[in-house]
């Protein structure tokens, strides 16, 4: 890839923080971003290669650091957000029912068996999306600490389920491999929390910070990629690795120092660099050739904000419900397990990036109207 290449897609990352810098606006930088990725890549006048190895690499770095920031802002050592995981358990649970009727009443309709890709997409959420999304914009509240729970147990349910809902001829090696990234997480979690506890934490901290080094970033990051590597192995998208790693981070305690040097590199270089990749990946001008697709997108999509919304009995409002439905890292994760796996129908994949886009721009929408809802007069 030419340093070119890399500069311009750096400074179309741009695009988001000038957005988001209109606070009236109530636009989080992540839009902005995946719409230069739109204008440069595929669908717009392709300046950016998607396919291009170095940039793919250094987007999937992005994607595992994003997913991984993700997981480490879950504040599961709050007590308030502990005490909401029963009520999260609830509204998974119910999201994930309607979310399956809806899914096989879809398949049905546009004659095709992929009713469990459907039912998972439907039943998602984005952690990677939402989380940054409500910190950009100052979103708090008893609502906001109810959500977190239910964000990261739909996001960690919904990655395990989905390589055995596409590739269902091999559903117990997609299980197994799930098991054993989470499995390795945990071990690593455990490990972590034993330095912890006698100390070996705390020093390589002084030390690092002392000797003006980055040892924790670097031992983080060297343990990410290292699940990584697994998840790939083992056939699993890398998305479980990061957020896995960064709920086994969050448990612990993040310190302040490594969050920081976290949010740097992802913030300011990797992040960026996969969400504008994302956005030029897209080539919405195939749904051309297949308009069927379009309402298919649009079903997915209304579908998903409907089991989502079913959560108002269980005490959510509406527009906290539309902020958890959005899709983000999972419809990527499908593209790529099933575009591997030959998987898709014609246009299908386009009609899952389309619900992806409809879901985040309510999303989007939602945040906005929340943040205004809670901004002093």
């Amino acid at each position: 890839m030419e340093l070119r290449i890399l500069a311009i897609v750096i400074a179309a990352g741009l695009l988001g923080p000038l957005l988001a810098a209109k606070r009236s606006w109530r636009i989080p930088v992540v839009f902005g971003e995946l719409t230069a990725g739109v204008l440069l890549g595929r669908t717009g006048f392709g300046v950016v290669d998607p396919s291009e190895p170095m940039l793919s690499f250094l987007a999937e770095m992005g994607f595992a650091l994003v997913m991984f920031v993700a997981g480490s802002h879950v504040p599961l050592r709050k007590g308030a957000v502990v005490g909401a995981l029963p009520r999260a358990v609830l509204r998974v649970a119910l999201v994930a029912v309607i979310a399956v009727g809806l899914a096989v009443g879809i398949a049905a309709v546009f004659h095709n068996p992929h009713w469990p890709l459907y039912a998972v997409l439907m039943a998602s959420s984005s952690a990677a999306l939402a989380l940054p999304v409500t910190a950009a914009l100052g979103l708090t509240g008893r609502d906001m600490t109810q959500l977190i729970p239910q964000l990261a147990l739909a996001d960690a349910l919904c990655i395990i389920a989905l390589p055995m809902a596409i590739d269902r001829e091999h559903v117990a090696r997609a299980a197994l491999g799930a098991l054993a990234v989470v499995a390795s997480g945990a071990v690593v979690a455990a490990v972590l929390w034993r330095l912890d506890r006698v100390g070996v934490r705390r020093r390589v901290h002084d030390f690092s910070e002392d000797a003006r080094l980055a040892v924790e970033l670097r031992i983080s990051t060297m343990v990410l990629f290292a699940l990584c590597a697994l998840a790939v192995t083992v056939h699993v998208s890398i998305m479980l690795a990061g957020f896995v790693l960064g709920l086994g981070i969050a448990a612990i305690g993040n310190p302040r120092r490594l969050a920081k040097q976290l949010f740097a590199l992802t913030e300011g270089f990797l992040g960026p660099i996969f969400f504008v990749w994302l956005g030029a990946s897209l080539d919405l001008r195939l749904l051309g050739a297949h308009p069927e697709m379009i309402a298919l997108g649009v079903a997915l999509a209304l579908g998903a904000l409907a089991a989502h919304a079913a959560t108002r009995a269980a005490g959510q409002p509406v527009a906290v419900s539309a902020l958890a439905a959005a899709q983000l890292g999972l419809p990527i994760a499908a593209l790529q397990i099933g575009q591997s796996l030959h998987y898709f129908l014609p246009g299908e994949a386009g009609a899952v990036v389309v619900s992806a886009l409809l879901t985040v721009t309510v999303a989007i929408l939602a945040a906005g109207a929340l943040a205004r809802r809670q901004a002093p007069t």
